[in-house]
């Protein structure tokens, strides 16, 4: 296929040549892959500036979607990739291969770094997904860290560089220019940007931002960043988001209250026991759709409230292809359950043949889980609505999920979304949270977006 860029896609393969150092804060259905690999192939074969690329991505995007698009444009056909998964000796093979550009998931570059005993002699990394870099006590942010002085070019590709707050920025930005912006260390960061909210004595909970030091942190950072947003570039569908309260009876109200005030639940299958605030919060996620874990890993069931809500949505898509996000394991297996007493046909989201029949609009319900299926896959072909059985407090998971199906390529005028919310339980703390983050989200993608019009008209005008 002849690749015939997009006037965005065009400005952000400029700013990757142009820029050794980019944060590229692409849509989703943006195209980042094509317009990427096109500033690879010519820092390749044009310039002649980097001569071997190690690009550092999810699981399954690094299985299949850097070589799906290689193969799908002809101006890319020529490229030599490596896929570096598998054993440590298949690794090491791929490693040891002829090529262009090598592709690693995320979960081995800290055994590329530190075990493998292959030289690190990469000029251009690719994080796809920084956002994955953002904890800066993590392996995989340590163990890229010790290699970052050996690399002359790195570009970060996200849709969601600060799905959990600013605090994010920090690592980041960090693998991008080694601490030049926003400081080297995370205490300067914190004290330079954020005062302490939330505390327990001498311990910090959370921070929250110093007045001003949002907008002083996107000027630090604008210099290597460029922000696209999928509605400003491409025609989307409209995207209709609802939800769909359910109400648990008296006693399961009881048990919830039981469980919120005590942080014990004493019941016939057991007991549950949350040692925490944060074991508290997941406690009564499960209990909000139906059911929950004992201390002893038993499923205790609590209500079918939400089982029955999604046999009604489903009942009302006609036959129309859903997808359903779980959360819990045992979200998973009462769906199941509920489906097969049903007789409604369905499958895991968890193999290329399962989304291969999803994409051919061969399976009425598809069950997907965020964490597994987020990032990469292309299922807008198979249907246009999308049930939350359970919800995730991370932004995310939550925006790439949706992104799905709400993308580029989506043949329906609408996407539909629909939360299953469990009135006066966490659910609603949950999407309120969702939107805030959102919300700051979106603050720093305007804050960085790229000015395309007024580069076009400047043109024109010349």
């Amino acid at each position: 296929m002849i690749y015939k860029p997009h006037d965005y896609q065009q400005y952000a393969i400029n700013y990757i040549l142009e820029h050794p150092i980019a944060a590229v804060i692409l849509g989703m259905g943006l195209g980042k892959t094509s317009i990427t690999l096109t500033a690879i192939e010519q820092l390749l074969y044009d310039r002649f500036e980097v001569s071997k690329v190690l690009v550092v991505a999810p699981l399954r995007v690094a299985r299949n979607t850097w070589s799906d698009e290689i193969h799908k444009w002809e101006h890319l056909k020529h490229l030599r990739y490596s896929i570096v998964l598998g054993t440590a000796a298949e690794r090491k093979k791929a490693l040891a291969a002829d090529a262009d550009i090598y592709v690693i998931n995320r979960e081995n570059l800290q055994w590329l770094v530190d075990q493998s005993g292959v030289p690190f002699d990469f000029d251009m990394v690719v994080l796809d997904e920084l956002s994955s870099f953002k904890n800066w006590n993590s392996k995989r942010f340590k163990a890229f860290m010790k290699v970052r002085p050996k690399i002359k070019r790195v570009i970060g590709l996200t849709g969601t560089p600060s799905s959990n707050g600013l605090m994010d920025l920090f690592a980041e930005f960090k693998c991008l220019d080694m601490g030049e912006r926003l400081g080297r260390f995370i205490s300067q960061y914190r004290v330079n940007y954020f005062v302490p909210d939330q505390m327990n004595g001498q311990i910090v909970y959370s921070y929250k931002l110093r007045k001003g030091a949002e907008e002083q942190i996107y000027d630090k950072i604008s210099d290597i960043t460029i922000s696209m947003k999928a509605l400003d570039h491409l025609k989307m569908p409209e995207l209709i988001s609802n939800e769909y309260p359910v109400y648990m009876s008296e006693a399961e109200e009881e048990l919830y209250s039981d469980m919120a005030e005590d942080l014990f639940l004493p019941l016939k299958g057991g007991e549950v026991t949350a040692a925490n605030a944060t074991a508290l919060s997941g406690k009564l996620m499960q209990m909000a759709n139906g059911a929950v874990y004992s201390d002893d890993g038993d499923e205790i069931q609590i209500h079918d409230q939400k089982l029955d809500a999604l046999e009604d949505l489903i009942e009302a898509a006609n036959g129309k292809p859903v997808m359903v996000a779980y959360w819990f394991k045992h979200d998973l297996s009462r769906i199941m359950r509920r489906l097969s007493e049903r007789r409604i046909p369905f499958k895991k989201l968890d193999s290329e043949e399962s989304i291969r029949k999803w994409n051919r609009g061969e399976l009425p319900v598809a069950l997907i889980h965020p964490a597994s299926a987020g990032h990469g896959l292309n299922l807008q072909s198979g249907g246009n609505m999308l049930i939350w059985f359970g919800l995730t407090w991370s932004l995310e998971l939550y925006q790439q999920t949706v992104a799905r199906l709400w993308r580029q390529g989506q043949s329906a005028e609408t996407v539909v979304v629909q939360h299953i919310i469990t009135a006066g339980t966490i659910d609603e703390q949950v999407m309120k949270a969702l939107e805030s983050k959102d919300r700051t989200q979106s603050a720093l993608i305007n804050a960085v977006e790229a000015e395309i019009r007024r580069s076009a008209s400047k043109r024109t005008s010349e």
